[in-house]
C-alpha cells in the first residue's frame, strides 16, 4: 500500500483530534465558570418551563375566575397557595401565564435568529469571497439598514402587516441580519489568503466547496456567539412590541403584553408587571451569561 493512499486518513485523525481537544477544552472553560453555569441552569429550567407548559402550568393561561382577581401572592396576606403568584384584573394565574409566555419568547428569539443567521451568514461568504460589484452592493445594503432603528423599522413592518407569531418571527428575523454579514465578511476576508484555502484552490476546488468546506467552518466560534446574544436582543425586541401593542396578537400570552396588561394597575396589584418582568430579565441574563461566558471559552487568547 502506498504513502499516498495511507496520507488522507492521517490527516483526518490529527484533524479530528484536534477538533475533539479543542472542544474538550472549551466545555472544561465553560464548566469552570460560575456565572457560565448559573446562566445554564436558568436557562434550562426556562426551556424546560416553555417545552412542557402545558404539564407544569399550574392553570390553563386564559382561564378567568373573576371571584379571584387580583389575589396576591401567596407569601402576601390574601394570597392563595393555588396562585402562587396571585392573579390578574380579570382572575388568570400569572405563574401559568408566565410558563406559557416562555414558550413564546423562545419560539421568537430562536427562529429569529435562525432567519437572521440563514441570511447573514450567505450574504456575508458571498460578499467577502466575491468581492467587486457585489461586496460594494451588499455591504451598501447592510449600511443602509444599519442606518434604520432596528425597532422601529420592526415596528412598522408589524404594523403594516398586522400581528401574528409568524409576522414577528420573520421581521425581527429580516431586521437582525446585517450583524451577521459584516462579521461573516470580515472573516472571510482575512481567511481567503490563508495557506490552506490556496492549497484547496490549486488542487481544483470548486467556489462552493472552498466556501462551504474551508471558509465557513472557521467562522462558526464567531457565529454561534453573535447568535446566543442575539436571541436575548429577539425576546427583548418581541416583549416590546407586544408591550406596545403590536407582537403576536392576543391568542397567545407574553410576558412583554403582561406588563403592558398590568402597567395600569401597580398601585393596586404590584405583582402584574413584576414577575413577567423578572421573567423576562433573568431569561436574557442568562442568555448574555452563557455568550459571554462562550465567547471567552472559544477565545484561544483567553486564559
Amino acid at each position: 500500500m502506498s504513502i499516498g493512499t495511507l496520507a488522507p486518513p492521517t490527516v483526518t485523525v490529527h484533524e479530528g483530534a484536534a477538533r475533539g481537544a479543542e472542544g474538550s477544552r472549551t466545555w472544561r472553560k465553560l464548566a469552570r465558570n460560575p456565572a457560565a453555569i448559573a446562566g445554564a441552569v436558568i436557562l434550562l429550567v426556562v426551556i424546560g418551563a416553555a417545552v412542557f407548559a402545558p404539564y407544569v402550568a399550574p392553570h390553563a393561561p386564559a382561564r378567568q375566575s373573576l371571584i379571584r382577581r387580583f389575589t396576591p401572592p401567596v407569601w402576601v396576606q390574601g394570597g392563595n397557595t393555588g396562585h402562587l403568584l396571585g392573579t390578574d384584573q380579570v382572575g388568570r394565574d400569572i405563574l401559568s401565564r408566565i410558563i406559557h409566555g416562555a414558550r413564546i419568547s423562545l419560539i421568537v428569539g430562536i427562529s429569529a435568529v435562525l432567519v437572521s443567521l440563514v441570511v447573514g451568514v450567505t450574504l456575508g461568504l458571498l460578499s467577502g469571497f466575491l468581492q467587486g460589484r457585489v461586496d460594494t452592493v451588499i455591504m451598501t445594503v447592510v449600511d443602509v439598514t444599519l442606518s434604520f432603528p432596528q425597532l422601529l423599522l420592526a415596528l412598522a413592518f408589524v404594523a403594516a402587516l398586522g400581528p401574528s407569531l409568524t409576522t414577528i418571527i420573520v421581521v425581527l428575523g429580516l431586521t437582525g441580519w446585517e450583524r451577521y454579514t459584516r462579521v461573516v465578511r470580515a472573516e472571510v476576508l482575512a481567511l481567503r489568503e490563508k495557506d490552506f484555502v490556496e492549497a484547496a484552490r490549486a488542487m481544483g476546488a470548486s467556489p462552493t466547496r472552498l466556501l462551504l468546506r474551508h471558509l465557513l467552518p472557521n467562522t462558526f466560534s464567531s457565529i454561534i456567539v453573535m447568535s446566543t446574544l442575539q436571541v436575548a436582543q429577539a425576546i427583548l425586541q418581541e416583549a416590546a412590541l407586544s408591550f406596545l401593542g403590536v407582537g403576536t396578537g392576543s391568542a397567545y400570552p407574553t410576558w412583554g403584553q403582561m406588563i403592558a396588561l398590568g402597567r395600569d394597575f401597580v398601585s393596586v396589584a404590584w405583582w402584574l408587571p413584576t414577575f413577567p418582568g423578572l421573567a423576562i430579565l433573568l431569561t436574557v441574563l442568562a442568555i448574555n451569561l452563557v455568550g459571554d461566558r462562550l465567547r471567552d471559552a472559544l477565545d484561544p487568547r483567553v486564559g
